[in-house]
């Protein structure tokens, strides 16, 4: 049997995957921090459900345990693991949000990946890793905490990828869109905070929120981007990168030069007043 071990796998991007691997006969370590969720995962055959925080050296020491207990090695170590944030960078306290995601997103990654590297490169395996699209796309306003922790992820996996092909082990970076998820939940309610609470970007805000629900009301099905993580799994020889869920618009963005979007943004959005 092949052994995968997933983080975030609580969240709904996570589950999704565990619940296609485990149709498809792989075991899997599925480690998540939400119990009741937890306790869910248990149900599905072959699963191993296992408490375990991504920022916490001793939980995945003894996740690893767990893993050992079971097999000695892994066919891949599959990084779900993830938090999203909506905000300002200059109003309120932007800093503790930032820290977060960077610990959650870029060193929680780096750390499972350091812990579980042997079991993987034992079993001839892989190291899947999840950024976003906006790992890669142009930064929008109020979401660069996240963006510069997706930028980091994607300079992060490219560096191990460049290292771990001198061992043949692949590293494969998933960039997700937007899927009907708890995450794109609280971007909505990251947004109706800053909107109830911000002295600067009422107006910007409010004619944002229009454009903001239509590209989150195309929102993809989980169970698709399941279908492209089984993809870079299963391959003989995978991509660098699977992109899948990005709306038209953004997309289209990207072929515009930086000042052209910046203008886009002021002419959807507005400007600020000094009596703001």
């Amino acid at each position: 049997m092949r052994y995968v071990f997933l983080t975030g796998a609580t969240g709904g991007l996570g589950r999704a995957v565990v619940e296609l691997l485990s149709r498809r006969g792989y075991g899997v370590f599925a480690a998540g921090t939400n119990e009741r969720r937890i306790a869910e995962l248990a149900e599905l055959p072959r699963v191993i459900p296992i408490r375990a925080d991504v920022t916490d050296d001793q939980s995945l020491l003894a996740a690893r345990e767990t893993v050992l207990s079971h097999t000695p090695s892994l066919y891949a170590v599959v990084n779900f693991a993830g938090l999203t944030a909506f905000g300002s960078l200059v109003e309120g306290d932007c800093i503790p949000t930032i820290q977060r995601l960077l610990d959650i997103n870029v060193t929680g990654t780096a750390r499972v990946n350091r812990l579980f590297f042997e079991l993987v490169r034992a079993g001839g395996g892989r190291i899947v890793n999840c950024s976003s699209e906006a790992g890669w796309m142009k930064p929008q306003p109020f979401a660069g905490a996240y963006f510069l922790s997706k930028r980091a992820v994607e300079a992060y996996n490219d560096s191990l990828r460049r290292e771990l092909m001198f061992l043949g082990v692949p590293v494969v970076k998933i960039q997700p869109g937007s899927y009907r998820t708890a995450i794109t939940d609280a971007v909505n309610e990251g947004f109706e905070r800053m909107l109830g609470e911000t002295r600067l970007y009422g107006r910007v805000l409010s004619r944002m929120k229009p454009m903001m629900d239509q590209e989150l009301s195309r929102s993809g099905n989980p169970r698709a981007l399941a279908a492209v993580v089984l993809r870079a799994l299963e391959a003989r020889r995978p991509r660098l990168r699977y992109r899948a869920g990005t709306g038209k618009l953004l997309a289209l963005m990207e072929l515009l030069p930086d000042r052209t979007v910046d203008w886009l943004y002021r002419l959807a959005c507005g400007r600020v007043s000094r009596a703001e």
